[in-house]
Protein backbone atom coordinates (compact mmCIF):
# COMPACT_ATOMS: atom_id res chain seq x y z
CA UNK A 1 0.00 0.00 0.00
CA UNK A 2 1.39 3.51 -0.91
CA UNK A 3 2.24 5.55 2.02
CA UNK A 4 0.60 8.93 2.63
CA UNK A 5 4.32 10.60 2.53
CA UNK A 6 4.51 8.73 -1.00
CA UNK A 7 1.17 10.48 -1.68
CA UNK A 8 2.64 13.99 -1.02
CA UNK A 9 5.75 13.09 -3.03
CA UNK A 10 3.57 11.99 -6.17
CA UNK A 11 1.54 14.94 -6.01
CA UNK A 12 4.35 17.22 -5.83
CA UNK A 13 6.05 15.54 -9.31
CA UNK A 14 2.30 16.05 -10.78
CA UNK A 15 2.26 19.66 -9.72
CA UNK A 16 5.33 20.44 -11.10
CA UNK A 17 4.95 18.04 -14.40
CA UNK A 18 2.26 20.58 -14.83
CA UNK A 19 3.96 23.32 -14.42
CA UNK A 20 6.54 22.27 -16.77
CA UNK A 21 4.40 21.34 -19.37
CA UNK A 22 2.53 24.76 -19.23
CA UNK A 23 5.64 26.00 -19.33
CA UNK A 24 6.45 24.35 -22.52
CA UNK A 25 2.83 25.36 -24.21
CA UNK A 26 3.66 28.79 -23.50
CA UNK A 27 6.66 28.98 -25.14
CA UNK A 28 5.28 27.16 -27.94
CA UNK A 29 2.60 30.07 -28.55
CA UNK A 30 5.11 32.43 -28.17
CA UNK A 31 7.67 31.10 -30.33
CA UNK A 32 4.30 30.65 -33.61
CA UNK A 33 3.65 34.15 -32.80
CA UNK A 34 7.07 35.74 -32.88
CA UNK A 35 7.92 33.58 -36.55
CA UNK A 36 4.39 34.83 -37.85
CA UNK A 37 5.34 38.54 -37.23
CA UNK A 38 8.88 38.56 -38.19
CA UNK A 39 8.35 36.73 -41.40
CA UNK A 40 4.95 38.89 -42.47
CA UNK A 41 6.90 41.95 -40.98
CA UNK A 42 10.23 41.03 -43.56
CA UNK A 43 7.59 41.30 -46.16
CA UNK A 44 5.61 43.81 -45.24
CA UNK A 45 9.22 46.01 -45.03
CA UNK A 46 10.49 44.63 -48.63
CA UNK A 47 7.27 45.95 -50.54
CA UNK A 48 7.23 49.51 -48.62
CA UNK A 49 10.80 49.67 -49.48
CA UNK A 50 10.44 48.78 -53.35
CA UNK A 51 7.05 49.92 -53.61
CA UNK A 52 6.93 53.14 -51.21
CA UNK A 53 3.56 51.83 -50.32
CA UNK A 54 1.58 48.65 -49.30
CA UNK A 55 -1.64 47.96 -50.55
CA UNK A 56 -4.24 45.41 -49.81
CA UNK A 57 -5.49 45.07 -53.23
CA UNK A 58 -2.15 43.84 -54.96
CA UNK A 59 -1.97 40.05 -56.27
CA UNK A 60 0.78 38.17 -53.99
CA UNK A 61 1.57 34.76 -54.12
CA UNK A 62 4.30 32.03 -53.39
CA UNK A 63 6.25 30.49 -55.55
CA UNK A 64 10.14 28.49 -56.66
CA UNK A 65 12.44 30.21 -58.31
CA UNK A 66 13.03 27.90 -61.55
CA UNK A 67 16.78 29.15 -61.65
CA UNK A 68 17.49 29.00 -57.91
CA UNK A 69 16.56 26.25 -55.71
CA UNK A 70 14.44 28.41 -53.18
CA UNK A 71 11.11 30.21 -51.87
CA UNK A 72 10.38 33.30 -53.22
CA UNK A 73 7.72 35.71 -52.45
CA UNK A 74 6.10 36.96 -55.15
CA UNK A 75 4.18 40.40 -56.23
CA UNK A 76 2.77 42.66 -58.50
CA UNK A 77 4.17 45.92 -59.16
CA UNK A 78 0.84 47.36 -60.27
CA UNK A 79 2.51 50.14 -62.72
CA UNK A 80 3.95 47.48 -64.56
CA UNK A 81 1.47 44.96 -64.32
CA UNK A 82 4.41 42.23 -63.72
CA UNK A 83 5.60 40.26 -60.90
CA UNK A 84 8.50 41.35 -58.57
CA UNK A 85 10.43 38.40 -56.59
CA UNK A 86 11.89 38.45 -53.22
CA UNK A 87 13.74 35.59 -52.32
CA UNK A 88 13.03 33.85 -49.25
CA UNK A 89 16.36 32.73 -48.02
CA UNK A 90 17.50 35.78 -45.97
CA UNK A 91 14.05 36.18 -44.37
CA UNK A 92 14.38 32.42 -43.41
CA UNK A 93 17.95 32.11 -42.21
CA UNK A 94 17.42 35.40 -39.99
CA UNK A 95 14.34 33.83 -38.32
CA UNK A 96 15.70 30.42 -37.92
CA UNK A 97 19.04 32.23 -36.19
CA UNK A 98 16.35 33.98 -34.10
CA UNK A 99 14.13 31.12 -33.08
CA UNK A 100 17.37 29.13 -32.14
CA UNK A 101 18.42 31.78 -29.87
CA UNK A 102 14.91 32.29 -28.29
CA UNK A 103 14.31 28.24 -27.63
CA UNK A 104 18.27 28.05 -26.40
CA UNK A 105 17.00 30.92 -23.69
CA UNK A 106 13.74 29.30 -22.84
CA UNK A 107 14.93 25.91 -22.45
CA UNK A 108 18.00 27.77 -19.80
CA UNK A 109 15.25 29.67 -18.02
CA UNK A 110 12.93 26.40 -17.49
CA UNK A 111 16.18 24.52 -16.36
CA UNK A 112 17.22 27.15 -14.17
CA UNK A 113 13.61 27.83 -12.81
CA UNK A 114 13.14 24.19 -12.19
CA UNK A 115 15.03 23.52 -8.50
CA UNK A 116 13.20 27.27 -7.69
CA UNK A 117 9.61 25.45 -8.88
CA UNK A 118 10.08 22.57 -7.02
CA UNK A 119 11.22 24.34 -4.27
CA UNK A 120 7.97 26.48 -4.09
CA UNK A 121 5.59 23.33 -4.92
CA UNK A 122 7.18 22.01 -1.55
CA UNK A 123 6.86 24.97 0.53
CA UNK A 124 3.53 25.18 -0.11
CA UNK A 125 2.42 21.46 0.73
CA UNK A 126 4.55 21.69 3.57
CA UNK A 127 1.76 21.48 5.89
CA UNK A 128 0.01 18.85 4.08
CA UNK A 129 3.37 16.65 3.90
CA UNK A 130 3.81 17.18 7.95
CA UNK A 131 0.37 15.92 8.47
CA UNK A 132 0.92 12.96 6.16
CA UNK A 133 3.68 12.13 8.15
CA UNK A 134 2.14 12.57 11.39
CA UNK A 135 -0.88 9.84 9.85
CA UNK A 136 1.76 7.64 9.10
CA UNK A 137 3.61 7.89 12.27
CA UNK A 138 -0.01 7.12 13.59
CA UNK A 139 -0.68 4.20 11.08
CA UNK A 140 1.92 2.18 12.22
CA UNK A 141 1.41 2.63 16.11
CA UNK A 142 0.38 -1.03 17.26
CA UNK A 143 -3.71 -0.05 18.33
CA UNK A 144 -4.66 -2.82 20.74
CA UNK A 145 -6.92 -2.90 23.01
CA UNK A 146 -4.22 -2.62 26.22
CA UNK A 147 -3.35 0.64 24.70
CA UNK A 148 -7.03 1.79 24.82
CA UNK A 149 -7.38 0.24 28.66
CA UNK A 150 -4.14 3.00 28.97
CA UNK A 151 -5.79 5.68 28.04
CA UNK A 152 -9.52 4.96 29.62
CA UNK A 153 -7.75 4.93 33.13
CA UNK A 154 -5.68 7.65 32.53
CA UNK A 155 -8.63 9.75 31.88
CA UNK A 156 -11.08 8.24 34.40
CA UNK A 157 -8.13 8.32 37.13
CA UNK A 158 -7.83 12.56 36.38
CA UNK A 159 -9.23 14.82 39.63
CA UNK A 160 -10.69 17.98 39.28
CA UNK A 161 -7.91 19.84 39.10
CA UNK A 162 -7.02 22.83 36.45
CA UNK A 163 -3.02 21.99 36.33
CA UNK A 164 -3.50 18.23 36.06
CA UNK A 165 -2.42 16.84 32.44
CA UNK A 166 -2.92 13.21 30.97
CA UNK A 167 -0.11 10.67 31.55
CA UNK A 168 -0.14 7.17 29.34
CA UNK A 169 3.85 6.71 30.35
CA UNK A 170 3.88 4.97 27.05
CA UNK A 171 6.28 5.76 24.11
CA UNK A 172 3.66 5.06 21.41
CA UNK A 173 0.82 7.18 22.88
CA UNK A 174 3.07 10.30 23.33
CA UNK A 175 1.59 11.71 20.18
CA UNK A 176 -1.99 11.15 21.61
CA UNK A 177 -0.81 12.20 25.01
CA UNK A 178 0.27 15.64 23.94
CA UNK A 179 -2.50 16.21 21.09
CA UNK A 180 -5.47 15.59 24.38
CA UNK A 181 -3.27 17.50 26.79
CA UNK A 182 -3.11 20.79 24.63
CA UNK A 183 -6.74 20.58 23.89
CA UNK A 184 -7.16 20.35 27.87
CA UNK A 185 -5.52 23.43 28.22
CA UNK A 186 -7.55 25.15 25.52
CA UNK A 187 -10.50 24.32 26.68
CA UNK A 188 -9.93 24.93 30.78
CA UNK A 189 -8.59 28.57 29.16
CA UNK A 190 -11.55 28.89 27.59
CA UNK A 191 -13.87 28.16 30.43
CA UNK A 192 -11.81 30.51 32.65
CA UNK A 193 -12.47 33.51 30.02
CA UNK A 194 -16.23 32.54 29.85
CA UNK A 195 -16.52 32.38 33.92
CA UNK A 196 -14.78 35.52 34.42
CA UNK A 197 -16.87 37.39 31.64
CA UNK A 198 -20.03 36.22 33.57
CA UNK A 199 -18.61 36.64 37.07
CA UNK A 200 -17.52 40.23 35.51
CA UNK A 201 -20.55 41.04 33.91
CA UNK A 202 -22.95 39.81 36.77
CA UNK A 203 -20.87 42.41 38.84
CA UNK A 204 -21.45 45.54 36.47
CA UNK A 205 -24.97 44.69 36.33
CA UNK A 206 -25.35 44.16 39.99
CA UNK A 207 -24.60 47.88 40.73
CA UNK A 208 -26.60 49.38 38.55
CA UNK A 209 -29.46 47.17 39.61
CA UNK A 210 -29.05 47.70 43.46
CA UNK A 211 -29.20 51.43 42.84
CA UNK A 212 -31.77 51.57 41.38
CA UNK A 213 -33.66 48.99 44.04
CA UNK A 214 -32.31 52.06 46.64
CA UNK A 215 -34.30 54.97 44.40
CA UNK A 216 -37.30 52.95 44.11
CA UNK A 217 -37.32 51.99 47.36
CA UNK A 218 -37.02 55.33 48.79
CA UNK A 219 -39.92 56.68 45.97
CA UNK A 220 -42.06 54.04 47.92
CA UNK A 221 -41.04 55.34 51.51
CA UNK A 222 -40.88 59.05 51.13
CA UNK A 223 -41.08 60.32 47.44
CA UNK A 224 -44.89 60.52 47.19
CA UNK A 225 -45.34 63.48 49.85
CA UNK A 226 -41.74 64.63 49.30
CA UNK A 227 -40.92 66.24 45.97
CA UNK A 228 -36.67 66.74 46.56
CA UNK A 229 -36.65 63.13 47.03
CA UNK A 230 -39.12 62.00 44.03
CA UNK A 231 -36.90 64.51 41.60
CA UNK A 232 -33.92 62.64 42.87
CA UNK A 233 -34.80 59.65 42.08
CA UNK A 234 -35.71 60.03 39.28
CA UNK A 235 -32.73 61.61 38.24
CA UNK A 236 -30.57 58.42 39.67
CA UNK A 237 -32.81 56.04 38.13
CA UNK A 238 -32.65 57.93 34.27
CA UNK A 239 -28.89 58.18 35.11
CA UNK A 240 -28.67 54.40 36.10
CA UNK A 241 -31.32 52.93 33.47
CA UNK A 242 -29.13 54.75 30.90
CA UNK A 243 -25.70 53.04 32.57
CA UNK A 244 -27.36 49.94 32.39
CA UNK A 245 -28.51 49.86 28.71
CA UNK A 246 -24.84 50.94 27.31
CA UNK A 247 -23.71 47.96 29.50
CA UNK A 248 -26.41 45.74 28.24
CA UNK A 249 -25.56 47.17 24.47
CA UNK A 250 -22.24 46.85 24.66
CA UNK A 251 -22.62 42.81 26.02
CA UNK A 252 -24.86 41.86 23.09
CA UNK A 253 -22.25 43.71 20.76
CA UNK A 254 -19.55 41.33 22.15
CA UNK A 255 -21.78 38.20 22.01
CA UNK A 256 -23.16 38.45 19.04
CA UNK A 257 -19.54 39.18 17.92
CA UNK A 258 -18.28 36.04 19.78
CA UNK A 259 -20.70 33.77 17.93
CA UNK A 260 -20.09 35.76 14.68
CA UNK A 261 -23.57 37.45 13.76
CA UNK A 262 -22.15 40.80 13.93
CA UNK A 263 -22.99 42.42 10.37
CA UNK A 264 -19.43 43.34 8.58
CA UNK A 265 -19.69 45.13 5.07
CA UNK A 266 -16.36 46.29 3.81
CA UNK A 267 -16.00 48.64 0.94
CA UNK A 268 -13.89 51.68 0.23
CA UNK A 269 -13.80 54.21 2.99
CA UNK A 270 -12.23 57.60 2.74
CA UNK A 271 -10.32 58.35 6.12
CA UNK A 272 -10.12 61.47 5.66
CA UNK A 273 -13.65 62.26 5.58
CA UNK A 274 -14.29 59.55 8.40
CA UNK A 275 -12.42 61.50 11.05
CA UNK A 276 -13.82 64.58 9.94
CA UNK A 277 -17.72 63.23 11.05
CA UNK A 278 -16.23 61.89 14.16
CA UNK A 279 -14.88 65.49 14.26
CA UNK A 280 -17.67 67.63 14.09
CA UNK A 281 -19.51 65.48 15.98
CA UNK A 282 -17.07 65.60 18.96
CA UNK A 283 -17.13 69.90 18.51
CA UNK A 284 -20.58 69.38 18.89
CA UNK A 285 -21.45 67.13 21.94
CA UNK A 286 -18.69 67.77 23.82
CA UNK A 287 -17.85 71.53 24.40
CA UNK A 288 -15.60 70.96 27.64
CA UNK A 289 -12.33 69.74 25.17
CA UNK A 290 -10.88 71.51 22.32
CA UNK A 291 -10.82 69.39 19.73
CA UNK A 292 -7.77 69.62 16.62
CA UNK A 293 -7.93 68.01 13.14
CA UNK A 294 -5.80 69.33 10.23
CA UNK A 295 -5.79 65.88 7.57
CA UNK A 296 -2.76 66.87 4.98
CA UNK A 297 -4.09 64.16 2.58
CA UNK A 298 -6.55 61.62 1.72
CA UNK A 299 -6.34 57.72 2.26
CA UNK A 300 -8.47 55.26 1.14
CA UNK A 301 -9.00 51.70 2.90
CA UNK A 302 -10.61 48.61 2.78
CA UNK A 303 -13.43 48.73 5.61
CA UNK A 304 -16.67 48.86 7.16
CA UNK A 305 -17.31 52.42 7.59
CA UNK A 306 -19.51 52.08 10.31
CA UNK A 307 -17.92 49.52 12.48
CA UNK A 308 -14.67 51.54 11.96
CA UNK A 309 -16.35 55.17 13.32
CA UNK A 310 -17.54 53.13 15.78
CA UNK A 311 -13.81 52.26 17.34
CA UNK A 312 -13.20 55.55 16.70
CA UNK A 313 -15.80 57.29 18.72
CA UNK A 314 -14.33 54.57 21.88
CA UNK A 315 -10.68 55.83 21.81
CA UNK A 316 -12.61 59.63 21.40
CA UNK A 317 -14.63 59.07 24.30
CA UNK A 318 -11.94 57.47 26.63
CA UNK A 319 -9.90 60.21 25.56
CA UNK A 320 -12.40 63.01 26.77
CA UNK A 321 -12.95 60.97 29.90
CA UNK A 322 -9.95 60.93 30.89
CA UNK A 323 -8.36 64.50 29.93
CA UNK A 324 -8.93 67.85 32.02
CA UNK A 325 -11.73 70.19 30.56
CA UNK A 326 -10.04 72.51 28.13
CA UNK A 327 -7.50 70.39 26.98
CA UNK A 328 -6.56 69.59 23.68
CA UNK A 329 -7.64 66.16 22.16
CA UNK A 330 -5.72 65.45 18.86
CA UNK A 331 -7.61 63.65 15.72
CA UNK A 332 -5.20 62.52 13.18
CA UNK A 333 -4.96 59.88 9.87
CA UNK A 334 -2.12 58.94 7.68
CA UNK A 335 0.61 56.38 6.77
CA UNK A 336 3.61 54.80 8.63
CA UNK A 337 6.96 54.16 7.54
CA UNK A 338 5.87 50.47 5.96
CA UNK A 339 2.84 52.77 4.05
CA UNK A 340 0.19 51.55 6.41
CA UNK A 341 -2.57 53.24 6.64
CA UNK A 342 -4.12 54.80 10.17
CA UNK A 343 -6.43 56.93 12.37
CA UNK A 344 -5.14 58.63 15.68
CA UNK A 345 -6.73 60.07 18.60
CA UNK A 346 -4.30 61.39 21.08
CA UNK A 347 -5.07 62.98 24.47
CA UNK A 348 -3.22 64.98 27.45
CA UNK A 349 -5.31 63.31 30.63
CA UNK A 350 -4.10 60.93 33.26
CA UNK A 351 -2.15 57.99 30.44
CA UNK A 352 -1.26 54.64 32.05
CA UNK A 353 1.61 52.82 33.30
CA UNK A 354 3.14 49.65 30.92
CA UNK A 355 1.50 47.06 32.95
CA UNK A 356 -2.53 48.39 32.36
CA UNK A 357 -0.98 48.62 28.74
CA UNK A 358 -0.60 45.02 29.00
CA UNK A 359 -4.11 44.51 29.92
CA UNK A 360 -6.46 47.24 28.55
CA UNK A 361 -8.33 45.13 25.84
CA UNK A 362 -9.28 42.86 28.57
CA UNK A 363 -13.08 42.58 28.98
CA UNK A 364 -13.55 44.79 32.11
CA UNK A 365 -10.24 46.01 32.95
CA UNK A 366 -10.13 48.68 34.48
CA UNK A 367 -6.49 50.21 35.46
CA UNK A 368 -7.35 51.55 39.55
CA UNK A 369 -7.22 55.18 38.22
CA UNK A 370 -9.72 54.60 35.80
CA UNK A 371 -11.99 53.54 38.41
CA UNK A 372 -12.27 56.91 39.75
CA UNK A 373 -14.24 57.48 36.45
CA UNK A 374 -17.17 56.48 35.05
CA UNK A 375 -17.50 53.61 32.63
CA UNK A 376 -18.20 49.69 32.29
CA UNK A 377 -14.59 48.72 30.79
CA UNK A 378 -15.88 46.57 27.65
CA UNK A 379 -15.58 50.12 25.26
CA UNK A 380 -11.91 49.16 24.01
CA UNK A 381 -12.97 45.33 23.90
CA UNK A 382 -15.29 46.24 21.45
CA UNK A 383 -12.43 48.47 19.81
CA UNK A 384 -10.21 45.72 19.60
CA UNK A 385 -12.63 42.99 18.16
CA UNK A 386 -13.55 45.54 15.21
CA UNK A 387 -9.66 46.50 14.26
CA UNK A 388 -8.90 42.95 14.40
CA UNK A 389 -11.93 42.17 12.26
CA UNK A 390 -9.93 44.49 9.62
CA UNK A 391 -6.79 42.31 10.14
CA UNK A 392 -5.06 45.62 11.75
CA UNK A 393 -3.92 46.76 15.12
CA UNK A 394 -3.38 49.11 17.77
CA UNK A 395 0.25 51.09 18.63
CA UNK A 396 -0.64 52.89 22.12
CA UNK A 397 2.01 55.14 23.52
CA UNK A 398 1.26 55.96 27.06
CA UNK A 399 2.92 58.07 30.04
CA UNK A 400 1.16 58.60 33.32
CA UNK A 401 0.22 62.16 33.66
CA UNK A 402 1.75 63.03 30.21
CA UNK A 403 -1.03 61.62 28.11
CA UNK A 404 -2.12 58.63 25.85
CA UNK A 405 -1.52 57.91 21.75
CA UNK A 406 -3.27 55.21 20.51
CA UNK A 407 -3.18 54.47 17.11
CA UNK A 408 -5.65 52.34 14.77
CA UNK A 409 -3.15 50.80 11.90
CA UNK A 410 -5.01 49.33 9.29
CA UNK A 411 -2.66 46.17 7.01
Amino acid sequence: MESNQNRVTSITRRIHRAWVFSKIRYYIGMDFLLVFLLFFGSLLEKEISRFGTFSLDTERKFGIIKDFPYFDYQVMNLSTEKMVHFPLKGILVVIVAALSLIILSQILNLVFSYGKEHRKIRKILAPIDEIALKAEELSKLSFNEEKYHVIEDAITHMEANDDQLLEFHDRDLQGVETAMNNLLVSMRESYRQQARFVNDASHELRTPIAVIEGYVNMIARWGKKDEKVLDESIEALQKESAHMKRLVEQLLFLARGDAGRNKFDIEEVSLKECMQEIYEESLMIDEDHVYRYHPEMDIIVQADPTMLKQAVRILVDNAAKYTKKDDDILLSIGKDEKGRAYLQVQDTGIGMIEADVEHMFERFYRSDEARKYKGTGLGLSIAKWIVDKHKGHFEILSRPGLGTRIRIVLS
